[in-house]
């Protein structure tokens, strides 16, 4: 397993609901409600990641 940077999402989508292709990179959707977002990736692929980006950058180590 390999360690993913989410610095660029949480500077370019914070706070909002993403929906990523399964790279767990790619942003296909975007928006302030999960629902809508759902469907509007649902419409490019099957089974997107659904996420909400946090408001606030804090560390985590687990």
């Amino acid at each position: 397993m390999s360690v993913i940077d989410w610095t660029d999402l949480f500077k370019d989508y914070k706070g909002m609901w993403v929906a990523l292709k399964d790279d767990e990179k790619t942003v296909i959707a975007h928006g302030e409600k999960a629902s809508e977002v759902w469907a509007e990736a649902k419409k490019i692929i099957p089974k997107p990641i659904l996420m909400q980006v946090p408001s606030e950058m804090v560390a985590f180590v687990g």
